[in-house]
């Protein structure tokens, strides 16, 4: 049995860089860009909000505070929910991952209020699926320094009660308590439980974590780095050795040779003077290579041995211990893939059932590819998708003509007609098929562009 996570942080003023990780619009390094399309909104934002920031200011400015909003003032509270990552993976697997966003968003009406809850995120594109939530920590009720004012001789003129911004209150220490102990209450239906109370267990904030990934990078790398140079001292070293090995070689093959001619001197056996010559000179050859210069030879020979021998087993190790990294990074790769295969494949089968139940669909869907083709943005496309008009000023993008053409408060909007029993969806420039306003404007660039270089002609050239 897993544990779940709930992690409160307070956002002072409008929290801007939160809202860029949250959004997307900055990418952070850890994130898997093939799973990104899997992220989404799980709460509505009111008519006029489209971002996180502005749903915070929407919230402060309809929530009827009356005392004026400091300057370093929490406006904000970020609130991350997840769990442990083998159970949170089998919750995906299982297809339970959407009725655990649902539950976790029901708690979190339930706790802070409906109206509080401006944004939740579910990032499908990190290591581990989690919620980011926003809660504007408005509050109701008397404030704790009004009861210490009622106890006191001087009295003070009453206020009436109302909507405080207050985040010390949402985050008492006895809030915080409830809220984990309430939050483990609705997961344990997933196999999630509680974590201990008391741990001295401390959670990492986004930046720490990168923070983290970048440092332990790092450290791989000067790891290799240090093994690179120790494997090419030890190349050294053999060579070293292979040479003084050569050397020693030499030695004893001259100590033989020598061998070999003092026994052929004692068999003669020369009595005269100049046979007495040869054999000392013999014997001062054999001193001077048999002597101290090749016992320290094979002396330095045993000892470069036992290094190299030391050396190679080190290099081996080195070798096994980066296979077996090498071995869990494709084992690692691979799961990886495995799941994306199966998001794929179950992303696949819902389109297929969703088409197959709304046949619709796959009509919104060719008319989003072509408003994303021709340039519009992801909340024009939105609105056009709901039925609304939107007056466009600009340029629209023809990927037939390979050219934009500009539009100048021109009506867009999505049209439906009926061929051959099924309805069709167009998308509609000033009431005409976008399609059709694309070969007017082209035939008109056409004009223009011949009519042109006509005039240029007729004109002659200037020196």
């Amino acid at each position: 049995m897993g544990y779940c996570v709930l992690h409160l942080e307070k956002a002072k003023g409008a929290d801007s860089g939160m809202s860029a990780h949250i959004e997307r619009t900055i990418v952070p390094k850890n994130t898997d860009p093939t799973r990104t399309h899997l992220n989404r909104e799980l709460i509505m934002f009111p008519d006029g909000v489209c971002n996180r920031t502005l749903a915070i200011r929407h919230r402060l400015d309809t929530a009827g505070l009356k005392r004026k909003i400091g300057k370093n003032q929490v406006q904000a509270i970020r609130i991350v929910l997840s769990g442990t990552h083998e159970d949170m993976a089998r919750m995906e697997d299982e297809g339970r991952l959407g009725e655990w966003c649902d539950d976790s968003v029901v708690w979190l009406r339930e706790t802070y209020g409906a109206e509080n809850l401006v944004s939740a995120v579910l990032h499908m594109d990190e290591e581990t699926p989690h919620i980011h939530a926003t809660v504007v920590p408005i509050v109701q009720g008397e404030r704790r320094k009004q009861k210490k004012e009622e106890k006191a001789k001087r009295r003070y003129r009453t206020k009436a009660t109302a909507p405080r911004l207050c985040a010390d209150e949402v985050m008492s220490r006895a809030n915080l308590i409830r809220y984990q102990d309430t939050y483990a209450e609705h997961m344990a239906k997933y196999g999630l439980k509680r974590g201990v109370r008391g741990s001295v267990a401390k959670h990492l904030s986004t930046h720490e974590y990168y923070r983290s990934l970048i440092t332990q990078g790092e450290d791989i790398q000067a790891n290799i780095a240090n093994l690179l140079a120790r494997e090419a001292e030890a190349r050294r070293i053999i060579e070293e050795a292979e040479q003084a090995k050569m050397v020693i070689g030499e030695a004893a093959y001259a100590r033989q040779e020598l061998a070999r001619i003092k026994a052929e001197a004692k068999t003669v056996e020369l009595k005269n003077s100049a046979a007495k010559t040869a054999t000392a000179a013999l014997n001062g050859i054999n001193s001077l290579l048999g002597g101290n210069k090749v016992n320290r030879l094979e002396s330095e020979n045993r000892q470069l041995h036992d290094e190299v021998t030391e050396l190679k087993g080190s290099i081996e190790q080195m070798r096994t211990d980066m296979q077996k990294m090498k071995d869990i990074h494709t084992a690692e790769q691979l799961r990886a893939s495995e799941r994306h295969e199966r998001e794929v494949g179950n992303l696949r089968r819902i389109i297929d059932k969703a088409k197959e139940w709304f046949p619709m669909l796959a009509e919104f869907l060719r008319i989003e590819r072509l408003c994303r083709s021709v340039g519009l943005s992801e909340r024009h496309t939105d609105e056009l998708l709901q039925g609304k008009v939107l007056i466009v000023t600009g340029k629209l993008r023809s990927e037939e003509h390979k050219r934009s053409f500009a539009i100048e408060k021109a009506r867009m909007q999505v049209g439906r007609e009926e061929r051959d029993g099924k309805t069709v969806l167009d998308l509609l420039v000033d009431r005409v098929p976008i399609a059709r306003w694309f070969k007017e404007q082209w035939e008109k660039f056409r004009h223009l562009s011949v009519h042109s270089s006509q005039e240029n002609r007729s004109k002659g050239v200037r020196l």
